[in-house]
């Protein structure tokens, strides 16, 4: 095979970081059809955040491309394909995006080239749904004239502990000499090692198995939140003490969202279903999980209602409308059922987030999005503290000041905490 050159389609939360990456020894080329994305990395601005100004510019600095033309890919022989696999309304796959990034590559292979996939999807679809539209749009044949591989994303968003190269990477190939090439090329910036699946199958099973354990388990400790809810008992207080014991699981409940462990499950029940399986704990797993937001928002009003406040037009805050802390990644986010429950019960709902774009918040959710330094507690009937941003430590100490300056103003207030983020002293409802 002649010198690499790399080229990355997709440069989200993903495919950004490992170009970056793979930009310190090799040539790269940073595909994505969004010219805005484009233009901002070429600013040195990534919007989701997991890369510093200084990292993209290093990034333009070693040589990187980034491009929204895909002629410029044509000199490329190794492809990596990093776009997003969402479900649909049905909650069944959406192979959309992966199919018109297939569409693409398959435009500008040549004979020799390897594609890798790293993709969330279900054990199988790279040789069934991928290869053949590469075969279709390049005339090529597979395992003959061009190659494939698989390495599993293992991003976590916001994180800065375990970035890409500091995750143990998944890789498999086609055949047994293209295993060992995309081996070796990630093992050449993957510092914590990797580890060579036999099949292209087993590493995708590997990787939808990884959230959909994630998955249950935390379904398993929503379910127990929601038992000893009727029980009067504080799950943390039960999930701490259980935690003594050196083997016992550290999940914790809340809503389940994001592109991963609110998704996964579905790919490998889909998969399941189509060879005549019908899975009974994945499903129900996702069901509870699913309906997290409604038990929580239904909680709010019984405590509001507890506290001697008129359902229609109590004035609500919730904290958070990311899928996570300290990101601004809200897709998928589950926070959003509250939200929208609460709104149906006739409350007035804000929203404050910090780490959210506003205009994209606008455009998924249909929300304006509240100004954190202008929130006045004494505003609201209920507040709900849904993410646990650091940011949201302010919103703390504000409800802490009020206690204990002004407590007549706090005694019929409803402040539910979802993440165990607040003091417990401050708050008289959690998950």
């Amino acid at each position: 095979m002649r010198e690499m050159k790399l080229a990355v389609i997709g440069l989200g939360y993903v495919g950004l970081p490992l170009a970056h990456a793979f930009s310190k020894k090799y040539k790269v080329v940073g595909f994505d059809i969004a010219n805005w994305r484009i233009e901002e990395l070429g600013r040195g601005y990534d919007r989701t955040l997991e890369l510093s100004e200084e990292q993209v510019r290093e990034a333009i600095e070693n040589g990187i491309e980034f491009t929204d033309d895909p002629k410029k890919m044509e000199d490329c022989n190794v492809y990596i394909v990093t776009v997003p696999t969402p479900i649909d309304e049905h909650r069944n796959p959406d192979l959309t995006p992966l199919i018109k990034a297939s569409k693409t590559v398959g435009k500008v292979l040549r004979k020799g080239d390897i594609v890798i996939f790293e993709s969330t999807v279900y054990p199988g679809a790279t040789e069934e749904v991928c290869v053949p539209v590469l075969e279709a749009y390049s005339g090529l044949r597979y395992n003959e004239d061009f190659f494939c591989g698989y390495s599993p994303e293992r991003i976590n968003p916001g994180d800065k502990e375990h970035t890409v190269t500091k995750i143990k990477k998944i890789t498999s190939g086609s055949t047994p000499k293209v295993a060992k090439i995309v081996d070796d090329l990630y093992k050449s910036i993957i510092e914590a090692g990797t580890h060579m699946a036999p099949t292209i199958k087993v590493a995708e099973a590997a990787k939808v198995i990884e959230n959909s354990q994630r998955d249950i388990n935390i379904a398993f400790v929503n379910e127990l939140a929601m038992i000893f809810d009727k029980m009067e008992i504080d799950t943390q207080a039960v999930l701490e003490a259980a935690g003594t014991k050196w083997n016992f699981l550290p999940f914790r409940p809340g809503l389940v969202g994001g592109h991963c462990i609110g998704v996964d499950p579905y790919y490998l029940a889909y998969k399941a279903k189509e060879v005549g399986y019908h899975p009974q704990i994945i499903l129900s797993g996702r069901r509870t999980n699913d309906n997290m937001g409604l038990f929580v928002a239904n909680k709010v009003v019984k405590l509001l209602i507890g506290r001697g406040h008129t359902v229609k037009d109590a004035k609500i805050l919730i904290l958070g409308i990311t899928f996570k802390e300290n990101c601004p990644d809200i897709r998928n986010s589950r926070v959003i059922d509250v939200v929208r429950e609460l709104q149906e019960f006739g409350c007035r709902v804000d929203v404050c987030d910090p780490w959210a774009d506003k205009s994209e918040v606008r455009r998924e959710y249909f929300l304006d999005l509240t100004d954190l330094d202008s929130i006045k507690i004494e505003n609201y009937d209920a507040i709900v503290l849904a993410v646990a941003h650091d940011a949201f430590r302010q919103i703390e100490e504000k409800i802490g000041d009020m206690k204990r300056n002004d407590p007549p103003k706090m005694e019929n207030k409803v402040i539910y905490d979802i993440k165990s983020f607040f003091d417990k002293s401050l708050v008289n409802g959690r998950l």
